[in-house]
């Protein structure tokens, strides 16, 4: 074998090129993958890591790193000489391979030695011309997932039809999505049936592991990789001995763990059991278009999932938002949401905001707030507190009784009394039968005033409006 040869062709190659070679045994099984010649491009990158060996040609290729994704390309283009093309979201880049089967084979005792050529490219952004270069089998594949994808408005109802297209796409027994939001450490599992969170809780169970914490283990088993797509369990079982296991349980013996990624942030996972290893190439090609436009549309949810909570949640006291408050009201008004047999309705505002304000500034008055928001929490926890501005409050307690509403106003007035700084005025109203949201809220809140006049009539040092008056 000419070493010389090869490595003079592969520097005349402009990106990271390298020649790969492994046997075919007379059983039809590959031995490991060695790497043959490699130019300066690709050396550098074998060579970032500080411990990494000195390359000598017929060097085994897991001496430097272990991508099964990537071998599992290498054998598949120079045992079926064929050419073969991927673009994958991995090690932090977007990664531009090309592979080439190569002519040069030999043959001794029933081992056949085969070659392949490696070039690749990458960068830090995406390239979308470069996901134009797959076959029309995958193009059509990744067409129908995008249909999928939107054809429906609904956020669980389009996931859900598109693992169902996925599942078809592999003739894989099981399919779902697992998504992760990383700033709140939430998880969800949608299969084609839905949102079916109880699965993952199953699966997380049978690992003695939360469901956020399986998601970062099996960050850690792609090993920076794209995707696990396995044939068979032996990677698992050597990565990750529990997930193992609980695979094992459930009768799993080959499956897809695909990465998606939104801005190189991992945000969920494609996961597909007992699919048809025959359509691996296909799977892998196709995942790799369709992870991208997953991870779009799930990244999309999220941001406005987390708009949606923002203009609902009062950010400062973390009771419902004056937003959420319209917008409740308005739904029992109009009749989109039934009207309770019972409501109590409270307004309560607290006492002394401006003069704490005025005296120990705003950071004291924020302060203030959430005090005051932690005892009317203790006081109506299991109601809807609102924050409707300032230093006001509303809760809705729908379906209470009269006894129990009373109830917890009087233990609303011992906590503020028990509480040195937090005083409230309330006012409240107690309906049944047929009646008016709107006009039972004006009823609490001048009662509200009329127990604010007590309250000034009492503490007149502390009444606002006879400093402005005098001003």
């Amino acid at each position: 074998m000419d070493y010389n040869y090869y490595q003079e062709y592969v520097e005349k190659i402009n990106g990271m090129a390298g020649i790969y070679s492994f046997d075919i045994m007379p059983d039809g099984s590959f031995s490991e993958i060695r790497l043959i010649a490699l130019n300066k491009m690709n050396g550098g990158v074998l060579n970032m890591n500080p411990d990494a060996p000195k390359f000598y040609p017929g060097i085994p290729w897991r001496t430097y790193f272990t991508d099964i994704n990537f071998e599992s390309y290498i054998y598949n283009c120079a045992s079926n000489s064929e050419f073969l093309y991927s673009y994958t979201n991995a090690h932090g880049f977007w990664l531009k391979g090309f592979y080439l089967p190569l002519k040069e084979t030999e043959e001794k005792d029933g081992i056949k030695t085969v070659y392949c050529l490696y070039v690749g490219t990458f960068s830090p952004q995406l390239e979308s011309d470069a996901m134009a270069q797959h076959s029309l089998e995958v193009s059509s594949a990744v067409m129908n997932i995008s249909v999928r994808l939107h054809e429906s408005q609904d956020f669980q109802q389009s996931m859900a039809a598109t693992i169902h297209e996925i599942k078809k796409i592999c003739l894989a027994e099981k399919c779902g999505l697992f998504t992760i939001n990383k700033n709140t450490m939430e998880c969800d599992f949608i299969s084609e049936n839905g949102l079916r969170n109880d699965v993952m809780e199953q699966i997380a169970s049978e690992m003695g592991r939360t469901p956020y914490e399986v998601a970062q283990a099996w960050e850690n088993d792609l090993a920076d990789s794209d995707c696990l797509l396995l044939d068979n369990l032996s990677v698992v079982k050597e990565r990750d001995p529990v997930w193992y296991a609980s695979l094992c349980i459930n009768k799993i013996e080959n499956l897809v763990l695909y990465g998606v990624r939104f801005d190189q942030s991992l945000i969920g996972f494609i996961c597909a059991a007992n699919f048809d290893t025959t359509k691996m190439m296909l799977i892998k090609e196709t995942l790799e278009l369709s992870s991208f436009l997953l991870g779009t549309v799930i990244a999309n949810h999220q941001i406005m999932s987390h708009l949606k909570v923002m203009s609902t949640i009062d950010a400062l006291t973390q009771v419902s938002s004056r937003n959420a408050m319209d917008e409740r009201v308005k739904k029992l008004v109009s009749g989109e949401s039934k009207l309770p047999d019972t409501m109590g309705v409270a307004f309560i505002d607290l006492n002394g905001l401006k003069n704490v304000n005025d005296t120990k500034g705003h950071n004291a008055g924020d302060m203030f707030l959430n005090r005051a928001a932690s005892v009317l929490k203790l006081a109506f926890g299991d109601y809807e507190i609102y924050r409707a501005g300032g230093d006001e409050f509303v809760v809705l307690c729908p379906d209470i009784t009269q006894n129990i509403m009373e109830e917890r106003i009087t233990q609303l007035r011992a906590l503020s009394d028990n509480t040195h700084d937090v005083s409230f005025s309330v006012g409240y109203v107690w309906l049944s039968g047929s009646y008016d949201i709107n006009s039972a809220m004006r009823t609490a809140d001048e009662r509200m005033f009329k127990d604010k006049e007590e309250y000034y009539k009492l503490h007149a040092k502390n009444d606002r409006r006879i400093r402005v008056n005098a001003t």
